[in-house]
């Protein structure tokens, strides 16, 4: 079972290997989340990676520990209080 199109595909590996490797699990896992049962398969098959890593994905979604967001500026940068 394919549950994507052939650009779909070609769209998310490109988009993969662009990532970071924390990154990548969790995009794995957010796709696997989509999926339901049996996803974990198809995505590691589809982006060549490991289930484990997957699952690893998975815990790190579920850890809000893990799910600092980076800032784009310095603290303390922007517009100066009056």
């Amino acid at each position: 079972m394919d549950p994507y199109g052939p650009d779909v595909v070609s769209a998310m590996q490109v988009f993969y290997d662009s990532l970071s490797e924390k990154d990548k699990r969790r995009y794995a896992a957010v796709e696997v989340l989509k999926l339901g049962h049996g996803g974990t398969e198809v995505i590691a098959k589809l982006l060549s990676v490991d289930q484990k890593t997957i699952r690893r994905g998975l815990a790190d979604l579920e850890s809000s520990q893990e799910m600092e967001l980076p800032t784009t500026r310095k603290k303390g940068a922007g517009r100066r209080p009056n």
